[in-house]
């Protein structure tokens, strides 16, 4: 059996995952309006500028003292009542019309992205992929965040957990496709046989050129609806716990959790 592996933030979709729930968690009265200017700074350093580790350590720091103390079941609603709206006009037909191929040859399809898995889950069902890999967060007895992770789905992380999600499955990865913008994720594109760099950052352009691997652009958003017909987000995967917010950071220190759908 073959795989295919899609990173989501500017690789399925055209912005920051997390980035674009900060208006509504605003509306919500969970974030401050300067949050959500400083989100959108953050939006744009990543999206045109990249992010460096030590910028990213800072934007892990700054989301966790953020959320501590917010109440899981308002952040669920909002996601809830704002997911589809929110990510369903950004996604690129570029990465729907693999998605189908990849589907159609008979591969397993995932999305593997350290956004949270209350947005990636959900994602992966409208898609009608196979599963995802994603963030999770620690809540307390009480249903509040906690400030701590459970695992974080990043760098090589996403590498051990395609490799434990492969092991499970029976993937064969050499045989498999790998799809991504970041060098962060130069460790989940190595351990494909098949690893694509969408939309590089300079240093994932530098590093496809030396290693020989395929680059492609993306560029067409189009709404989910107008491209495939797909089934109503349904209510229980759209909030499958502790939806962690997101003021606009790109990369999120949640930590690793994974949602393997139809598994054995």
């Amino acid at each position: 059996m073959e795989g295919a592996f899609f990173d989501l933030d500017k690789t399925v979709i055209a912005r920051a995952s997390i980035a674009a729930f900060g208006r509504h968690f605003y509306r919500g009265g969970l974030i401050s309006r300067s949050t959500v200017v400083r989100a959108l700074a953050s939006q744009f350093v990543y999206l045109h500028l990249g992010a460096s580790e030590e910028k990213l350590q800072k934007i892990r720091e700054s989301v966790l003292i953020l959320t501590r103390g917010w109440d899981q079941e308002e952040v669920s609603r909002i996601v809830r009542e704002t997911l589809d709206d929110v990510v369903e006009p950004i996604i690129y037909a570029e990465a729907l019309d693999l998605i189908e191929s990849h589907k159609a040859e008979g591969r397993r399809v995932y999305l593997v992205s350290a956004s949270p898995e209350e947005i990636v889950s959900p994602l992966a069902d409208y898609l009608g992929v196979d599963g995802a890999i994603a963030s999770t967060a620690v809540v307390d007895a009480d249903g509040r965040y906690t400030g701590e992770m459970a695992f974080y789905a990043y760098g090589e992380f996403k590498a051990e957990a395609i490799r434990e999600l492969a092991a499970h499955e029976g993937i064969d990865l050499e045989a498999s496709y790998a799809y991504s913008d970041s060098y962060t994720d130069a460790p989940m594109l190595e351990a494909v046989g098949h690893p694509v760099a969408v939309n590089p950052d300079r240093v994932l352009a530098r590093l496809a050129r030396e290693h020989g691997w395929e680059t492609v652009q993306f560029s067409r958003p189009v709404r989910l609806r107008d491209h495939v017909p797909v089934p109503s987000l349904p209510t229980a995967a759209a909030v499958t716990g502790v939806a962690i917010a997101a003021t606009g950071a790109a990369v999120l220190a949640w930590r690793y959790g994974q949602r393997f759908r139809g598994a054995s």
